[in-house]
């Protein structure tokens, strides 16, 4: 397969659209093809197996697109169908889950306080339970599904301070939050709220998310198979959506775009 094939991302609908933006800056010569399932919108609330079938189905457009790897950018979809995708094709098939690793190192052996904020089938399924149970131990790890925050980007109200400022206080108010050591942004849909964390935090709480280490390892796999973009390739990035209304075509480019 050509090096300058396309790299194929999906998501459940905008979210992934996060790692897009990641992949365009750690590696500009990739081009990328881009599909979110908002039609389908949110995963998080279906079952495992509505969300593997929804994913076979974009994987299948993938390949028929002719992509070297694909990148589901939604932990909700790897959780359900990340196994069943690698056992289906040959090409490199990325996942991601919550970087609970990560934030649980930062404390260079010191007990960490972590809350992990996702959807709710990301922190019912068993690649979470399996996750958690590796850190539990030795760390306390709060789960806090946080279900609106997809709904907020989806309805393209993000720039709506009050409305997420409130919907954040809602699920976070509970926690002392002056305790905590990190809050895990384990939904690619939450990193377009990195900023409203930092505001609801205290400056001592770091907030982690996924999306860098997922598109390093991405560069890790392209590069140990030769697949790598030259780099006099020009890069780029196609937007499709199930949900083909003008409304979610301009949302998309305005997160692509997104803080820039």
């Amino acid at each position: 397969m050509a090096s300058t094939a396309p790299v194929g991302v999906f998501d459940s609908g905008l979210g992934g659209i996060s790692v897009v933006r990641q992949i365009v800056r750690d590696m500009p010569h990739e081009h990328v093809l881009y599909f979110g399932d908002s039609a389908n919108a949110p995963y998080g609330i279906k079952t495992p197996e509505q969300v593997r079938e929804l994913s076979l189905a974009i994987a299948e457009r993938f390949v028929r697109q002719g992509v070297k790897a694909i990148v589901v950018a939604c932990n909700t979809a790897t959780s359900a169908a990340v196994n069943d995708l690698r056992e289906r094709y040959d090409i490199p098939i990325i996942g991601m889950e919550p970087a609970l690793k990560v934030a649980c190192d930062a404390g260079h052996g010191t007990r960490q306080r972590v809350i992990v904020a996702a959807t709710p089938l990301t922190l019912r399924e068993r690649k979470f339970a399996a996750l958690m149970d590796r850190f539990k131990e030795q760390h306390t790890i709060y789960r806090e599904p946080c279900p609106d925050l997809v709904e907020i980007v989806e309805s393209g109200r993000l720039g709506d301070h009050d409305l997420v400022m409130r919907t954040l206080h809602g699920y976070f108010d509970r926690y002392d939050l002056d305790a905590i050591d990190s809050v895990v942004l384990g939904c690619t849909h939450f990193v377009f709220y990195r900023d409203y964390f930092r505001e609801l935090l205290p400056p001592t709480a770091a907030i982690i998310d996924g999306n860098e280490g997922t598109v390093r390892h991405l560069g890790v796999v392209l590069e140990s198979l030769g697949r790598l973009a030259p780099d006099d390739a020009v890069g780029g990035v196609e937007l499709a959506n199930s949900d083909p209304s003008p409304r979610i075509a301009a949302l998309s480019r305005e997160l692509l775009a997104y803080g820039r």
